[in-house]
């Protein structure tokens, strides 16, 4: 069985067009979720000014992150970061969920904080400068040949 000219020219645009649709579906955009935000339903159980830490993590669950104080508050955060081919992760959506205590630990406030609510914290480094250069044992060897002083020794 001997294949024709025109049969051969149809299979390799059939093979042509596997490949680019092969190649295309790889680029597509892949989304993965991170942390936990309870619903509105889950929060109308907590009444603010009645309810204990240990209560809100009874209707809600323990928080991702909590405050470094006692006083401090429960934060629940969630994320949605695009991976896409080889450029880098970029989070498109992120959500946090404040709950505030006074001192008695009873809840002071409840609030909701998205993306656009966030801002860009530049971080700065204080690094001291070397004193030492890039020279190598040879360069460094080389170089204190002239420095010699004769009454030194």
């Amino acid at each position: 069985m001997k294949l024709t000219f025109l049969e051969m020219r149809h299979g390799s645009k059939l093979l042509l067009a596997l490949v680019l649709l092969l190649g295309l579906s790889a680029c597509a955009a892949t989304y993965r979720n991170h942390g936990y935000v309870p619903s509105d339903e889950d929060l109308a159980e907590i009444v603010v000014g009645v309810d204990s830490r240990q209560s809100v993590e009874d209707v809600i669950g323990e928080p991702s992150a909590a405050g470094i104080l006692d006083s401090s508050g429960y934060y629940y955060v969630k994320s949605r970061v695009r991976h896409f081919g080889a450029l880098r992760p970029k989070e498109v959506e992120r959500e946090v969920l404040a709950i505030s205590f006074d001192e008695s630990g009873t809840v002071q406030n409840i609030e909701r904080f998205s993306l656009a609510d966030g801002k860009i914290v530049p971080l700065s480094r204080r690094v001291t400068e070397s004193s030492v250069s890039d020279n190598t044992f040879l360069r460094q060897l080389l170089s204190s040949i002239g420095r010699f002083n004769p009454a030194d020794f």
